[in-house]
């Protein structure tokens, strides 16, 4: 089990305010750079240093099929499969899958208060502050391989820090 799944019982909260208060964090300027990425993982230190194999994921159409069919392929074989895709559907912990299992709210929950809180209030937009979350997650528990599928794409995607 990982590390982030172990917290203190406390009344159920539910994610979702932590994830609007994290949209508050978009810089208000234009800043076409991975900096922010950077800061953030150096500041979580390096959980994407820490990462199984990656099976990066981009293109122009069908990036979200490709990763359900690799997920479905590799989880037959017996591996066990982190996955990050945008955007959800329904609920933002379908984003995330660690070992094929979506994160429950209380998981998510820690990680996101983590991460917001190691950012300590620094502009960052709400796709590279969650793809970190999603690598400290990646992290911290063991598996064979990562899935992760870019977010609008180009060379200054939060997921190419990788």
């Amino acid at each position: 089990m990982s590390v982030f799944f172990a917290f203190p019982d406390r009344p159920h909260v539910s994610p979702d305010a932590v994830l609007e208060r994290l949209t508050t964090l978009h810089p208000k300027t234009i800043d076409l750079s991975l900096d922010r990425v950077w800061r953030l993982l150096q500041a979580l230190d390096h959980p994407e240093a820490a990462l199984p194999p990656v099976v990066h994921v981009a293109g122009t159409n069908g990036k979200g099929s490709v990763v359900a069919y690799l997920r479905a392929f590799l989880e037959a074989a017996g591996l066990d499969v982190h996955v990050y895709t945008s955007p959800h559907l329904v609920r933002f912990n379908e984003r995330i899958r660690v070992t094929g299992r979506l994160l429950d709210d209380s998981a998510l929950l820690v990680l996101l208060e983590e991460v917001e809180r190691v950012n300590t209030g620094q502009p960052i937009t709400f796709f590279e502050i969650t793809t970190c979350a999603a690598f400290l997650a990646f992290a911290r528990t063991r598996a064979d391989v990562v899935l992760l599928e870019t977010g609008l794409g180009g060379r200054l995607d939060a997921t190419n820090v990788l």
